[in-house]
Formats: structure tokens, C-alpha cells, sequence
């Protein structure tokens, strides 16, 4: 289930299953029974739950929960405001069902409270939160109650993750048949708590008349891409990458990234460097070559060998004429190309030429920015929500853009994108987004496919960290691969 639905893509699936039989009254008891079943999984010793309702079908879930938490022998009490009659036609029938007070949206329906429950906005919230709701959340939010949310936390925006003016910080969230983009993408990911996926009868069949684009980065997405070694294989088969190496003063980060590429399983890897410093890189390599390129020109009758068949150029080269020119030959040759750090940043002026190179080859190209290398090769998309920008990116550039962050999005130009969910606090020191473009590096030298490829070392990356946990430097990254690799085989099985 790594399939992510918008807002709208929901909506889409519910009115394709009711379309195909299933009444709109079943999904919404089934999502509420759902929401109360958590409650009584998580809290079966507390015994006074608030629940507080919205105007819309997410509402209509929080009455069904409600209606089921008194039947298991908990003191109810349910917020809500307006008119039931305007509810929706289904809210507005589970509403009926429900047999208990209401009482006004107020933060002083929390006295006395063990647990909350959130149906105040799901994931289709299009205006930010204010007045005396926002002062509600805000009153949630200060109580240090835990609460189970329906859908999103009110106030998350469920396709971008975005929070709109305020939000619910939750201990878990119920969410039903898909996850959405916002439960992955930050700010979201952090006000949703522990995820909990619910079936309430959305066949998983709506799923090819939707046609959703957006995926959770897990192993299911790109494993049978996965290049494996065969019994009867050799070196030369898996792949000859080559890491454009910065001069004698910058080397250390060419050096991480080839480490990376040897350890996902790049055949052979050589280190391009300067004639400065080809003795500094070749005292610190042993199973990695080194080959001088002292520019494009040098670069250019390197990957002329066609056997050497993936390139990444960027981290520690430097920025300025040099390195442009030497990122165009990269791109003219046959080879995949990687573009990180200073290959990026040295087009920031003018990013025409990057892309008309780019538009001109067949091979994958990978630029893998953080957001103030993005913001300068992309300046106009900056502030747009992460989803969409890298997706505006790679239709831009015609690369697959791997925006890197806690929530890392890899898209690809025909739109398709994957969040990833691995990523650990402790990745952010030095070093370690150079090992990461070496991970994506040895995937396309091996013949995976860009994005699959590209997702799956953003995936390996965050794993090791999780595996490796505080302390980690950037060379803990690479040794931790064998561990997570043998566990990924035993999934592939």
C-alpha cells in the first residue's frame, strides 16, 4: 500500500466505490468504528473521551466514533457546532445515530478529559485555521491530552503537508485505504504521531481508475529494479562509475561518494581528480582507481571509454566556468549523470544551457539538491510546497530531481514522485549528501532505472542511518549498507 492519494485522488476513490456498491454510510462506519477501535487498542483503563466534530464528512467519522465509544463503556462528550441538518448527507445521518449531548466548541470542553479526538478537518482543509477554533486547537494543544486524529490532524493540509494556520499535534493519526502526501511531507509528518492505516471497504481496484503518481519511497516501489548480483556475473558487468574529484584542498568529498558507490555495488569505481591532487586521493583509495582529468577536456576522454557508463560530478569541485564546462562534457557523453552541490550551484546565473544539454541526451540525469542549492538553480519555485516543486523542477530541467531534507522527494519528469519516510536527525552533518549522490551513482552504473534507482539510495540511506543512530558521521554510512542490504534480500526472497 505505498500508493499516496491527494486530497481530491481520495475523494475520487470514495465515489468510485460507492459508484461500484458500497453505500457512503458503510465507509463512514467503517472509518469510525475504525477511530474508536484505535482509542480502545491505545487507552482500555481511561474513561472520558472528547470528541470534537466539524462540518463535514470528517464530522460525520467523529459521530460514528463517538456512537462506538459509549457502546464500550466510555463517558462521551462530543463538540460540535451549527447545524447537523447542513452536514453532509451522511455526517448528518451518523449524527442522527448518535444518542449524547453536544456541547459548543469551547477549550473548556477539555476539563476533566483523558483523551481527544480530532474530526474536526480532514485532509481536503483549504483556508487556514482562525478564531475560536484555532484558539480550540491551540487549547489541544496546551493540554498535554493525547489525541487520535481522524483522517489529518485539523489544520494539515493532506496533499502538501502544509499547516494552515494551526494544527493539532496528535499522538496517532487514523488514516483509511491510502496514506496521503501530507502524512509523509513535513510539517504534516510531525503533527500526525503514529500512523495507522484502516480498510473500510474502498476496493484496492479504484486505484487503476485513479491513476495516483505519488508513492511512499518503501522497497515495494523499486525492489524488482533492483540489481542484484548474479551467480554468474563480474565486475565489469556491474557497472564502471566515475566521481569528478575537487582540487587538493577538496578532495574528502569524491572520496565519500565513491566509497558510496563501491558499497551499493558498483563494479569498478574511479575517482577523476585534478593533476594536483592525484596523489593525495590515490594515498587515501585501494579498491577505488584514480585517473587524472584536470578538466573538460580531460573529462570528455575519460568517459569516451563507453564501458564507464555513470558519472557524478559536484561534490568539492568548486563553482565557476570549470565546472560548467566540465558538467557539459559529463552530459555529453553516453554515461548517466549525477549533478550535487557545486555542479548545481555553478548554473544558478543562468540555467539555460544545463537544461538544453540535459534536454539533448538519452541517459538519466539526477540533480540532487537541498533546498538553497535548489532555490539558486530554481529560484521562482522556491517557496511553492516541496511536492510541487520538485515535480515543477523536473519538468523545468527534464533531470529527476532528488530534493533532499527530512522528507526527501525524488520526482521524475513525467510527474511521478516518491516521499521518503527513513530519513534520521543524525544525517544532518557533514559529508553525508556526497555519500548519498554515491549511492545513486553505483544504482544507475548497476542499470537501474533513474527514479527507481534514484529513490531506492535516498532509501538505503536513510536505513543505514537508522541502523548506524546517533554519532553517525558521514563514513558510517557506507559500512552500514552491507546490513541493511542482506535484510533487503531477505525481503526480495
Amino acid at each position: 500500500m505505498f500508493e499516496l492519494l491527494t486530497a481530491e485522488e481520495m475523494g475520487h476513490a470514495d465515489r468510485l466505490a460507492i459508484e461500484g456498491g458500497v453505500p457512503g454510510l458503510t465507509l463512514m462506519e467503517n472509518a469510525g468504528r475504525a477511530v474508536a477501535d484505535e482509542i480502545v487498542r491505545r487507552f482500555p483503563d481511561r474513561e472520558t473521551v472528547v470528541v470534537l466534530c466539524g462540518p463535514g464528512n470528517n464530522g460525520g467519522d467523529g459521530f460514528v466514533a463517538a456512537r462506538h465509544l459509549k457502546e464500550q463503556g466510555y463517558k462521551v462528550r462530543l463538540g460540535f457546532d451549527g447545524d447537523e441538518a447542513r452536514l453532509p448527507e451522511d455526517a448528518a445521518a451518523m449524527a442522527r445515530r448518535f444518542t449524547g449531548a453536544r456541547e459548543p466548541l469551547r477549550p473548556d470542553i477539555l476539563t476533566g478529559a483523558d483523551i481527544v479526538v480530532d474530526a474536526l478537518f480532514g485532509a481536503g482543509l483549504a483556508r487556514p485555521i482562525e478564531g475560536k477554533l484555532a484558539q480550540l486547537i491551540g487549547g489541544v494543544n496546551a493540554s498535554g491530552l493525547p489525541v487520535v486524529a481522524v483522517d489529518v490532524p485539523s489544520g494539515v493540509d493532506g496533499t502538501s503537508g502544509e499547516v494552515r494556520g494551526i494544527a493539532v499535534r496528535a499522538a496517532a493519526t487514523v488514516t483509511f485505504f491510502r496514506l496521503k502526501p501530507g502524512h509523509l511531507l513535513l510539517p504534516g509528518r510531525a503533527h500526525c504521531g503514529e500512523l495507522r492505516l484502516a480498510d473500510i471497504g474502498i476496493p484496492a481496484s479504484v486505484l487503476a481508475t485513479i491513476c495516483p503518481k505519488t508513492f511512499a519511497n518503501e522497497p515495494a516501489l523499486w525492489l524488482a529494479r533492483f540489481p542484484w548480483p548474479k551467480d554468474e556475473g563480474h565486475k565489469y558487468a556491474r557497472g564502471h562509475a566515475v566521481v569528478v574529484s575537487g582540487p587538493v584542498y577538496s578532495t574528502g568529498a569524491a572520496r565519500l561518494a565513491a566509497r558510496g558507490a563501491l558499497r551499493v555495488g558498483a563494479g569498478l569505481v574511479t575517482v577523476a581528480s585534478p593533476r594536483d591532487a592525484l596523489q593525495v586521493n590515490a594515498a587515501q583509495l585501494t579498491a577505488i582507481m584514480v585517473r587524472e582529468a584536470d578538466d573538460a577536456r580531460g573529462l570528455k576522454s575519460l568517459l569516451a571509454d563507453q564501458r564507464k557508463n555513470a558519472v557524478l560530478i559536484g561534490p568539492g569541485v568548486g563553482t565557476g566556468e570549470r565546472t560548467k564546462e566540465m558538467v557539459l562534457a559529463a552530459l555529453a557523453s553516453s554515461a548517466a549523470a549525477v549533478l550535487d552541490a557545486d555542479a548545481i550551484t555553478s548554473f544558478a546565473d543562468d540555467p539555460g544551457p544545463l537544461f538544453a544539454a540535459i534536454a539533448s541526451r538519452a541517459g538519466p540525469v539526477v540533480l540532487t539538491p537541498h533546498d538553497g542549492e535548489f532555490a539558486r538553480l530554481f529560484g521562482d519555485l522556491a517557496s511553492a510546497p516541496k511536492l510541487d516543486r520538485a515535480r515543477q523542477a523536473a519538468s523545468r530541467s527534464g533531470a529527476i530531481i532528488a530534493l533532499k531534507g527530512a522528507d526527501t522527494v525524488v520526482a521524475a519528469p513525467d510527474g511521478t514522485a516518491s516521499i521518503n519516510a527513513t530519513t534520521r536527525p543524525w544525517l544532518a552533518t557533514a559529508g553525508t549528501g556526497d555519500v548519498l549522490a554515491g549511492f545513486v551513482l553505483g544504482l544507475l552504473a548497476q542499470g537501474m532505472p533513474g527514479f527507481e534507482g534514484t529513490s531506492a539510495a535516498v532509501w538505503l540511506h536513510g536505513a543505514a542511518a537508522k541502523d548506524f543512530g546517533p554519532g553517525l558521521i558521514a563514513e558510517d554510512l557506507p559500512e552500514m549498507l552491507p546490513k541493511v542490504l542482506c535484510e533487503l534480500k531477505t525481503v526480495a526472497k
